[in-house]
């Protein structure tokens, strides 16, 4: 067990930079981490079911401990992928995890939005940049008749090495983008306008049910919408339309997710298309419509009774 934790049935995963039980005043940003977890861990507590966080690379934690695993905020796990996997493949021997393994595994690459498409659950349209393979972005656009594109790695988070490009830009970003494919898989994408002009819609989802909704934005100037950069979230109302379209996502998704988002945004011809599905570490904004918390805690209480 780490070292101060005291023995739980479920622990709720972060990572070392959110490790901390309270937040300092000006630390809005641990403090709404903290504020979802309280939320989530008290609901669990209305369950009969007591909940801790823990670092997940805490070499200390015997996890065995525990009867369920809960990601949350290993926001990290991008900068340590093997170290990472690594962990997932030991500590899936040692006790149930929500969401489960194979589905984490699955959704740690981008690739899987081939997976999708494949599955007939529209995906902003994806051309993959294998590691090692020659890239030529211009000849890509051309190709593809994309005026503008979005790069980005397979395995990413937080827009980590994310880049916009156009015909001007193609040859400054091919400069930064060759040393990167050499070493890991990236994926390019049409830029869709609609990101810049309306925002990123993303639902959040419980055993498949869409339980709430928010709008995110890219600041002024920008495109990227994680707060990371200047990004800002917002109350949204979800249509039907994309209630159903995100449950039909996730009903393609194999297990069905335990809790996950589904990024949504609308391409220039005005359909709906995943942006992403996040069902490793989503964040799931249960600060902003607590009955989430719930919903959520219900169903990791159910599945723990099911499997003793």
């Amino acid at each position: 067990m780490a070292s101060g934790a005291r023995s739980a049935d479920i622990a709720l995963l972060t990572e070392r930079r959110y490790a901390a039980a309270a937040a300092a005043p000006d630390d809005w940003y641990l403090g709404n981490i903290l504020h979802d977890d309280d939320l989530l861990r008290a609901a669990l507590e209305r369950r009969g079911l007591s909940a801790v966080r823990v670092d997940w690379a805490n070499p200390d934690v015997d996890w065995s401990a525990f009867r369920l695993a809960v990601f949350r905020t290993t926001w990290d796990y991008f900068d340590r992928f093997a170290e990472f996997t690594a962990w997932l493949d030991r500590v899936e021997r040692l006790t149930r995890l929500s969401n489960p393994a194979a589905l984490v595994r699955w959704n740690l690459d981008k690739h899987y939005l081939g997976d999708l498409a494949a599955r007939g659950v529209p995906v902003v349209p994806t051309r993959f940049l294998e590691r090692g393979e020659p890239v030529a972005l211009l000849d890509l656009l051309g190709e593809t008749g994309w005026h503008e594109a979005v790069v980005k790695p397979c395995v990413s988070g937080a827009a980590r090495h994310t880049y916009r490009v156009n015909r001007a830009s193609a040859a400054e970003v091919q400069r930064r983008l060759d040393p990167l494919v050499a070493q890991e898989a990236f994926l390019i994408q049409p830029f869709v306008a609609d990101v810049v002009a309306t925002g990123e819609d993303t639902l959040v989802a419980v055993a498949g049910r869409v339980t709430h909704g928010l709008r995110k934005r890219a600041k002024p100037g920008d495109f990227r919408v994680q707060d990371d950069h200047g990004g800002t979230v917002h109350h949204l109302e979800p249509s039907a339309e994309q209630v159903a379209f995100a449950e039909r996502a996730l009903a393609a998704c194999a297990p069905l997710p335990a809790y996950g988002r589904v990024d949504l945004v609308r391409l220039d011809d005005g359909s709906l298309a995943v942006m992403e599905l996040e069902l490793v570490e989503p964040e799931l904004w249960l600060r902003l419509h607590p009955p989430a918390a719930d919903a959520l805690a219900e169903v990791l209480a159910a599945s723990l009774s099911a499997g003793g």
